[in-house]
């Protein structure tokens, strides 16, 4: 029996698949779909591939102390604190604090970290705090705004207020430091326990305060907190002792 059609019916079969909307033809060769596909082939028996490197770690402290360093200027080096990405208090809080006064001054003020008055305002020893240590400084003829330095340990305020944590403290006393060696104080004052934990490396401000000591190059002398003061008015009698001290220190150098 012959298989093979010939061309009209050929013909015939082809016009009735195009009447049935079969318009191109998809390859050539015939295609078995029913086929197996080759396996893939193993891969060779070897070493593992080496797993990815851990990005390395970073150290904040000395992340700091390179971005310190490099500021040569009071403006350089709030420039260096603003873009210090490793402290997350900045995350939180509405401003930097930097500092207020008259930079170049013989007596510059460091406190802990900004309360909320300072938050807001982008400066430190403000509100009640700060309208105390006015009157302080009034008492011993000292001008706060032509005659004084302020600046704080911390440039953020923790959330809620808390106290700073060692790591936090760390991280930020190159900054502080800095600043002290830029600012050029004769004295510095080391208001609260924070300041004096930065500059001397030690707390317990009511063992502290009042004797003087020596750091970063210049004399220091520790003394209550202004907004400690609000707390405790006891302290007062103390805190007025103490500023006769820097009063006597500054009349004798002068």
């Amino acid at each position: 029996m012959e298989s093979a059609l010939d061309y009209w019916s050929a013909r015939a079969l082809l016009e009735w698949q195009v009447e049935l909307g079969a318009t191109d033809a998809l390859c050539e060769a015939p295609v078995d779909r029913y086929a197996l596909e080759d396996p893939a082939p193993k891969p060779k028996p070897g070493a593992a591939p080496a797993p990815p490197p851990k990005p390395k770690e970073v150290d904040p402290v000395e992340e700091a102390r390179k971005a310190a360093r490099a500021a040569d200027s009071l403006a350089a080096l709030r420039a260096a604190m603003e873009a210090f990405s490793h402290c997350e208090l900045k995350l939180g809080a509405r401003n930097l604090v930097f500092s207020a006064g008259a930079p170049g001054a013989r007596v510059m003020l460091i406190g802990d970290a900004p309360n909320r008055e300072e938050d807001r305002s982008g400066l430190p020893f403000a509100g009640q705090a700060g309208a105390l240590l006015e009157r302080m400084l009034a008492a011993i003829d000292l001008e706060r705004d032509a005659q004084v330095y302020m600046t704080n340990v911390l440039p953020w305020r923790p959330p809620q207020g808390r106290d700073p944590t060692a790591a936090e403290i760390a991280m930020l006393t190159p900054f502080l430091e800095r600043h002290v060696a830029l600012a050029e104080p004769e004295v510095l004052v080391l208001m609260g326990n924070v300041a004096c934990q930065a500059v001397l490396g030690k707390r317990g401000l009511s063992r502290l305060r009042g004797k003087w000591e020596q750091a970063w190059g210049k004399p220091v002398v520790p003394m209550y907190h202004p907004a400690d003061l609000l707390r405790q008015p006891r302290q007062k009698r103390l805190a007025w002792a103490d500023l006769l001290a820097l009063r006597a220190r500054l009349d004798a150098v002068s």
